[in-house]
């Protein structure tokens, strides 16, 4: 890690002056996905924000979209600069437009893998402890566009009730709920019967494991864990992307790049906060890596 900030850090030292006369910005745009509440995601950030606008000396603004979608668009519509995607919000943004953004960098766990999981749960005295006590039951999911969320539950979870995701067909009603924090809550309160999340798997349930939607949902004293029980798993997604958008001047690009590369080191505060919990940090990235979900993407459009 130390090398690559080392490398970047010289990158930028070489490309900024070259750049800096004839290709420059007025203002650096961050966009935040959906699945926490608006200001939650705003205090997270609100430490990155300030160091962009420091490194670039320009305004650096964060935007909250409602949903996914928000982020998606304004990345397509030059509106939003930097986002952290899901996989599948890449992989719909690449497929709307392959010249609107590039990936950078990928969040790595504390285990040095960049995967992690979509964990279905319900409530532990709703006596539900499987997928296939959900027959006929309410199931939520958070966004249309999250990978976790939605797209890899609708391509595993039929595998196993050998029915479609269509309300009515196995599961008693198919429901988006709007995000990853609202399913949590919804099922918590006994709202919906089950639900579906992110965590990278990795250390206890009580906490929620180490980094993902159901930490923050821990870390915000929404949810006690061991009111929940997990009743599926899916098998390992790769970490969506941290991406740019390809127009910004390479200057920005290698500037912001270096950024996100050494926060961790810099600020472990500010990394628990932006990374959704508990790193080791990031590392490069590339189109390469989802190329499967873009394919899976494509095959749910059909």
């Amino acid at each position: 890690m130390k090398k690559l900030i080392a490398a970047l850090i010289a990158t930028t030292a070489l490309a900024a002056p070259a750049l800096a006369e004839d290709n420059t910005i007025s203002e650096f745009r961050i966009g935040l996905l959906g699945g926490e509440n608006a200001q939650d995601r705003l205090n997270n950030n609100e430490c990155l924000r300030a160091k962009t606008e420091e490194l670039l000396g320009v305004p650096t603004k964060l935007f909250a979209p409602a949903d996914y979608n928000g982020v998606i668009q304004g990345l397509l519509g030059g509106t939003i600069d930097m986002a952290w995607l899901g996989a599948s919000g890449y992989a719909k943004t690449y497929l709307s437009d392959p010249e609107a953004v590039e990936p950078i960098l990928v969040k790595v766990n504390n285990d040095g893998g960049y995967g992690y999981y979509s964990i279905g749960f319900a409530r532990k005295d709703s006596g539900i402890t499987s997928i296939e006590d959900l027959k006929d039951k309410t199931f939520g999911f958070g966004d249309p566009n999250s990978t976790s969320g939605f797209l890899i539950p609708s391509i595993e979870i039929p595998e196993v009730t050998g029915a479609t995701m269509t309300s009515g067909d196995y599961f008693g009603e198919v429901k988006f709920t709007g995000g990853h924090e609202q399913t949590i809550v919804a099922v918590n309160n006994g709202d919906i019967d089950a639900g579906v999340s992110w965590a990278d798997g990795l250390g206890e349930w009580e906490d929620g494991f180490n980094s993902g939607a159901l930490r923050r949902a821990v870390d915000a004293g929404l949810v006690d864990m061991n009111d929940l029980v997990k009743i599926w798993q899916s098998k390992p997604i790769p970490e969506g992307p941290i991406v740019l958008r390809k127009a910004l001047p390479e200057d920005v690009k290698v500037k912001f790049t270096a950024l996100m590369a050494s926060l961790p080191s810099m600020d472990p505060d500010c990394a628990y906060g932006v990374l959704s919990g508990e790193a080791k940090g990031v590392q490069p990235i590339g189109h390469d890596a989802y190329e499967v979900i873009i394919e899976a993407r494509k095959l749910k459009s059909n």
